[in-house]
């Protein structure tokens, strides 16, 4: 991360330290208390940061849902070919991802402890994206870039479930750039849609 937890503003401070104890402890079993003795504060020190634990995880999700779906305006944007589009739109996810891995690991992990409506908005908000993924795999078979008789919901899925366990297994110390790391999955999981030749 560019950014060192010095440079954050206070409740910028308490979004961070909060993620990194969901992701230790898992949302349930964190607490106000944990988090205000993560900070070095007074439990009744933190509400005036934020309102709830609940309003910290909603801030984690709805702000890295509007980061994914930045990312993925830009791609569809280009004229470009399906297939450079999936490629762009890995990679777009991946460096969203690695931006921020633990608040990723929350995002993938924790989205199911929102209340409603807040989980039912966020669900939609990642059924839209992972549609829009699924579009470009479609405007593939269309035009020929991908082979004919393959499952779209199937592909995308299967792209999902590849991307989205990133923050269990990337390290941000590693010395592969987020980009090239992309370029490295896009290429592995574009291989098997392409038509051949």
């Amino acid at each position: 991360m560019a950014e060192t937890i010095s440079n954050l503003s206070r409740k910028e401070q308490v979004i961070r330290m909060a993620a990194e104890l969901f992701k230790e402890k898992g949302y349930s079993a964190a607490s106000m208390r944990d988090l205000a003795q993560k900070l070095g504060i007074e439990a009744a020190s933190l509400y005036s940061h934020i309102k709830s634990k609940e309003e910290i995880l909603r801030t984690l999700c709805f702000d890295m849902a509007a980061d994914f779906r930045a990312s993925l305006l830009e791609v569809e944007k280009k004229n470009v070919s399906a297939r450079e589009k999936l490629r762009l739109g890995i990679i777009g996810h991946v460096k969203v991802m690695a931006r921020d891995l633990t608040a990723s690991a929350v995002f993938m992990n924790e989205h199911r402890h929102l209340s409603q409506p807040y989980l039912r908005d966020f669900l939609l908000l990642r059924i839209n994206y992972i549609n829009r993924f699924k579009t470009i795999i479609e405007e593939g078979v269309s035009s020929g870039d991908f082979k004919k008789d393959i499952d779209t919901k199937l592909a995308v899925m299967t792209l999902f479930s590849s991307l989205n366990w990133m923050p269990a297994w990337f390290s941000p110390d590693s010395t592969i750039e987020p980009e090239k790391l992309g370029e490295q999955l896009s290429d592995m999981l574009i291989n098997g849609l392409k038509q051949k030749v």
